[in-house]
């Protein structure tokens, strides 16, 4: 979301192949026409690509929404309707002339008659509802504008043949063939209509402008004139009221405000009129080149234009802001109002479309109930914006500033929300508590949910990030940004869904919040905190985690396993300083480096067996309805195209799930020397390695690091002094999937998803995971929110607004469920099938 100027915000970038050159809305959907043809639809919810209407062979030049009935024309001659809620073809429109291409379209729905406006200077109608009923007359479709003579490409040539049509000119999607094929009649057309192209079209009640009863069609054309025509109401006829002449400038686009009409023209003029008088009461110089695209809402005016810029005006026409909308042309444009804000949208000869947040309407009461979605993504841009990074001291303030931001949105809310304090100065962890209507005597139960402010560094400098990590920005249907995806991005769709049952008056219970700025540096601080202020938090009945992701792209998931961790610094040291190889280099010297190097090849086998003591012993042998439960995982992302693992034999994907899920592993991260850096010949006086070991369930940090140190300290036989520093350690957590925590969130995916999760576990690690579930003594579930293309920890870490918004809806059902103590879900339940279930419980069994 990068503010471009004062007041004017871009939320999102939508790309095609090619230019978009007409666009229209309604309350679900952007309409995008194209030069390819197609008719993009968007989601305005989620920005997805909901569908592509084809229809067309030609640049689609215009688009017109009225009365349930999506017209579009384009370069081919031809109309097609739509429906706009099943995306269906409806009828196909076309001239038994060759009127070249229709520029615009306008629509009576009193009459049921619409109106084209085309290149050869010409306006034509139907009677759309007459002929739909069958009252007009039979068609063969032999007059379509596909299968006449093509004044060029069915022209004779040298030898007397004609040259070959293009692939797909005659017929095709343009050719209206297995459609409802409308013809316009003959002496439905008013030739010259303009001495020039008809560019731009409009109906208006005739009553709007004090002419009493029945309706007007506005035109206006490449001569410079505005033509008001009297709409017969029997046969949808026009006829000429009144001419507004503006002088030699063509008249490219229209939009009337009352009775005001505003004339956007081709030397970048806005023409004002009064259509009360019909005179002309204002000449605007609004750009340095053609006014393309104008569009009104509320009281505010939009101009876009052949310089790439758009502007918003005030019913004074006073220019309220100016920016670059497009890198060229802004071909189309439209408005709406959306969750409480004024969106902008433009489309432009660079590809795409752009969703422009122009300053909000009036905030509502309450204003941060449902209507929120646009508060959500507000929210979450001044989020990513603070520079979270706990592992940079720099950055202390900004993590307190983003402390101090959730704070704020809590109370903002309705919530009680303090932050609690670190020792040693680090980042505070964001204590909220949402509070039922419920009292304790009346067994409602206390949901805890758990998440994390702070993310890892990023920049854009010298590394792969294509935008701003600490903007948030919007392509695509995606969000990216640093920590949009982890963390900050689930925990503000679990606060929003919780604020908007409180402000509803929904929450039976409470729901109390613990969001820690040092996850991403091992959660050091967290767990003293909590035990510090427990009476403060109380008890609770419920634990809700949503900090990982989906195997594939499409499937969502429910996590119910995390391997533990523990990280670990092993330091070799001479008593000597850092000497020179050349001098003092020799087989009697021990260096620390490569003593170092000796030591980390006793970790592994050759075969990458770990060799600790007693390391695997704990882990339990694979039985066979273990095994049974990971054929629908494989299955699943053996068939997902979006899927890594796509393709692949099952076993394959199985054995690989299993090596991160199910055994422990070994890394070395990095090995560091002391002296410079660039010195070739120096003998470096110490060696370090940091290293982590995955732990999995069986397995405790305790018995791990015990055997760690009894293995390096018996492995090294060296005369230099050895030590091993524990930085960081986490338990891996098993849950119960059987619980009703997992099984509101089935059911609450089920709904939101229409598509069963899948149940995995996971190879990363969360340290407070079974840290809150032994300090607590209630069960947690784990709902990861994101993509398995997410990019978190990596460059262009992104989250799809679709699942921002869908975890906020689950969220939100299993808030409500499990703080009313719904633990049965009632109706619709559907759980782990039977053989799953018993699959899980023997993994879980013992544990």
């Amino acid at each position: 979301m990068t503010t471009t100027t004062t007041g004017v915000t871009l939320l999102h970038r939508l790309h095609h192949s090619r230019s978009i050159l007409s666009l229209t809305l309604n309350s679900a959907h952007i309409f995008a026409g194209s030069q390819s043809g197609s008719i993009l639809v968007w989601s305005l919810a989620t920005y997805s690509l909901v569908s592509t209407l084809r229809g067309h062979s030609g640049s689609v030049l215009s688009l017109h929404l009225c009365d349930d009935l999506l017209f579009s024309s384009a370069g081919d001659a031809i109309v097609q309707v739509w429906c706009p809620r099943t995306f269906r073809n409806r009828y196909t429109i076309y001239s038994t002339f060759d009127v070249g291409d229709v520029f615009c379209m306008a629509y009576e729905p009193r009459g049921g008659t619409a109106y084209f406006g085309a290149q050869n200077t010409s306006v034509q109608w139907i009677d759309l509802k007459s002929a739909a009923a069958g009252g007009g007359r039979s068609v063969t479709g032999e007059a379509h504008p596909s299968k006449r003579v093509h004044r060029f490409f069915d022209s004779k040539g040298p030898g007397g043949t004609c040259t070959p049509r293009p692939e797909g000119e005659a017929g095709g999607e343009g050719s209206g063939e297995g459609k409802t094929l409308l013809e316009i009649e003959p002496w439905n057309i008013v030739q010259y209509a303009h001495f020039g192209y008809v560019y731009c079209m409009l109906v208006l009640p005739a009553s709007q402008i004090g002419l009493g009863a029945g309706s007007l069609l506005l035109t206006g054309g490449g001569d410079g004139d505005i033509k008001l025509w009297a709409i017969d109401p029997v046969t949808g006829g026009i006829s000429v009221l009144r001419t507004l002449a503006g002088g030699d400038s063509g008249v490219l686009s229209l939009v009337l405000k009352d009775t005001l009409l505003y004339a956007g023209l081709t030397d970048g003029e806005i023409h004002i009129w009064d259509l009360d008088t019909c005179q002309e009461v204002r000449s605007v110089r609004a750009h340095c080149d053609d006014v393309l695209t104008l569009a009104v809402k509320g009281e505010c005016i939009f101009s876009g234009s052949a310089t790439g810029f758009a502007r918003k005006w005030n019913t004074r026409f006073e220019c309220v802001n100016r920016w670059r909308a497009h890198e060229g042309l802004v071909l189309a444009s439209a408005v709406t109002e959306r969750n409480g804000r004024l969106l902008y949208i433009t489309g432009g000869n660079d590809d795409c479309v752009g969703v422009w947040d122009v300053e909000p309407f009036p905030v509502k009461e309450g204003g941060m109930e449902r209507e929120g979605e646009g508060e959500l993504l507000s929210s979450l841009a001044k989020l990513v914006a603070f520079r979270t990074v706990s592992s940079d001291p720099s950055c202390a303030v900004e993590c307190r500033r983003g402390a101090t931001f959730l704070k704020s949105l809590c109370k903002r809310f309705g919530a009680t929300a303090s932050l609690l304090p670190m020792e040693d100065g680090r980042n505070p962890v964001v204590f909220a508590r949402f509070e039922g209507a419920k009292k304790k005597a009346e067994k409602g139960k206390t949901l805890l949910f758990y998440g994390h402010y702070d993310v890892i560094p990023a920049s854009s400098e010298d590394s792969g990030w294509k935008t701003d990590p600490f903007s948030l920005t919007g392509v695509d249907g995606y969000l990216y940004g640093r920590g949009v995806s982890d963390n900050k991005g689930p925990c503000l769709a679990a606060l929003f869904a919780a604020g908007e049952l409180l402000q509803s008056g929904r929450l039976e219970s409470d729901i109390v919040f613990l969001i820690e700025g040092e996850e991403e540096s091992g959660s050091r601080g967290f767990e003293d905190t909590v035990r510090k202020h427990r009476d403060l938090i109380g008890d609770v009945d419920w634990i809700l985690f949503a900090n990982s992701y989906w195997l594939d792209d499409d499937t969502p998931c429910l996590t119910y396993g995390l391997r533990g961790v523990i990280q670990a610094t092993i330091t070799i040291q001479s008593e000597k300083p850092d000497l020179h190889s050349g001098v003092d280099g020799s087989s009697l010297n021990r260096e620390p480096t490569i003593e170092l190097i000796t030591l980390l090849s006793h970790l592994t086998s050759p075969t990458g067996e770990i060799l600790l003591p007693d390391f695997s012993t704990p882990i339990r042998p694979l039985s066979p309805a273990e095994e049974g439960m990971y054929l629908p995982i494989s299955a699943s992302l053996h068939a997902n195209p979006t899927s890594l693992y796509h393709g692949l034999p099952q076993q394959e994907i199985t054995a690989h799930l299993m090596s991160k899920w199910r055994y422990p592993s070994l890394t070395i991260h990095r090995v560091d020397v002391s002296g410079p850096s660039n010195n070739s010949t120096l003998i470096p006086r110490s060696a370090s390695a940091t290293i982590s070991l995955r732990i999995v369930p069986d397995q405790s940090v305790s018995s791990v690091t015990s055997s760690l140190h009894t293995h390096l300290t018996s492995s090294y036989p060296g005369s230099n002094s050895l030590s091993i520093h524990i930085s960081h350690s986490a338990e891996p957590w098993l849950g119960d999937f059987t619980n009703a925590a997992f099984s509101s969130l089935q059911r609450a995916i089920m709904h939101v998803w229409g598509t069963q999760p899948l149940f995995i576990r996971e190879g990363g690690s969360i340290p407070a995971a079974r840290f809150l579930e032994e300090e607590f003594g209630a069960p947690a579930a784990h709902l990861p929110c994101g993509q398995a293309s997410d990019m978190a920890h990596l460059d262009n870490e992104r989250l799809r607004v679709t699942n921002l918004s869908g975890a906020r809806e689950v969220l939100g059902r299993v808030f409500g469920e499990l703080t009313a103590g719904r633990s049965d879900g009632g109706e619709g339940t559907a759980l782990v099938n039977g053989n799953e279930k018993k699959a899980l419980a023997n993994v879980q069994d013992g544990v």
